[in-house]
């Protein structure tokens, strides 16, 4: 197991397969994005080599993002390549859910087990207005797909103020009244070029949870507080489901974070709000052994930062979300 200065052992790898996405959300991208070619990210022999390496040191954890993951080629047998290597016991994916419907069951069938499902608003108009392109029914069939074959479902939504922080959240959080899922609300965090909309549109967990018992009724804290992953978890009065907060700027949790990040063009990021990367593709493609790339690796995680910065305003501008995998 490697572990970093301050003795946290390092277990969960999220990998952004692309930089590409089918919706340009108002959070995480501008709408004329432009993206990189596909020469300039990690070939599929490249990124399963890395992650042999990876579950060889002790990683065990992998989750599948983007941009938008669903959009990479070969993905099927990408999951089915990563689900199969030695030592790899979970892997999960973040989707916008659009192209679900028709790839949940070959995913499942290759060896993804989880699935968190993005979805800002059950309302038509304000999900095409929060993404700029998307259809929430295609989400809603891609949730659909995903239970009938058995894929553990969990339902992301970043919370923007002015845009789906009010009836949003309500409609959002009843669902876990009747089905067992987790729904997850996920503050804004600041990013590249669009940092200041992203600062301006933060809603604090505490406010979301005035929201939410208002409307629905007292949260009960679970576990007593333990973190699934990144989220705080509460239940409704009678609920199915759970609702989750993963709330970067407001309640941090860097001192139980066990993640690191490899983005889609081969770089290693040790926090997902800092700036600092460490080139992985560079040494592979000049020939770097496995020996070698592992020592670098366990020098780079050793190097892992505490924690981000927002509290002395320093914002990563090298890279908007979509960019990194979330």
């Amino acid at each position: 197991m490697v572990q970093d200065r301050f003795g946290r052992s390092i277990n969960y790898l999220r990998i952004s397969l692309t930089d590409k996405c089918n919706l340009r959300c108002v959070y995480c991208m501008p709408e004329d994005m432009t993206f990189r070619p596909r020469h300039e990210l990690l070939q599929d022999d490249e990124l399963l080599r890395l992650v042999r390496i990876f579950a060889g040191m002790g990683f065990h954890k992998f989750r599948l993002t983007g941009g938008e993951p669903t959009v990479r080629a070969n993905l099927v047998q990408l999951v089915h390549g990563i689900a199969h290597t030695p030592g790899v016991r979970t892997v999960a994916m973040t989707t916008n859910g659009v192209l679900l419907e028709q790839l949940a069951g070959p995913l499942a069938a290759a060896g993804l087990q989880r699935v968190n499902i993005s979805i800002d608003s059950l309302d038509p108009q304000k999900f095409r207005k929060v993404t700029r392109w998307g259809d929430v029914q295609d989400v809603w069939a891609g949730i659909a797909a995903a239970e009938r074959v058995g894929l553990q479902v969990k339902l992301n939504a970043v919370v923007v103020r002015n845009y789906n922080d009010k009836e949003d959240v309500v409609d959002l959080a009843r669902l876990t009244l009747f089905k067992p899922w987790q729904v997850r609300f996920i503050e804004m965090m600041p990013f590249g070029d669009v940092a200041d909309f992203q600062q301006a549109g933060v809603v604090s967990e505490a406010e979301l949870h005035a929201t939410i018992a208002a409307a629905l009724g007292p949260l009960t804290l679970v576990n007593d507080g333990e973190l699934d992953g990144e989220a705080r978890i509460y239940r409704l009065p009678d609920g199915l489901g759970t609702l989750g907060f993963i709330s970067s700027v407001t309640a941090p949790f860097c001192a139980a974070c066990t993640r690191a990040r490899l983005t889609a063009d081969g770089k290693l990021r040790l926090c997902l709000l800092r700036e600092q990367e460490f080139d992985l593709m560079t040494p592979l493609r000049q020939g770097a052994s496995d020996a070698e790339l592992k020592t670098m690796l366990t020098e780079a995680i050793w190097w892992k930062p505490w924690g981000h910065g927002l509290s002395q305003n320093v914002i990563p501008l090298n890279r908007v979300m979509s960019e990194i995998g979330g």
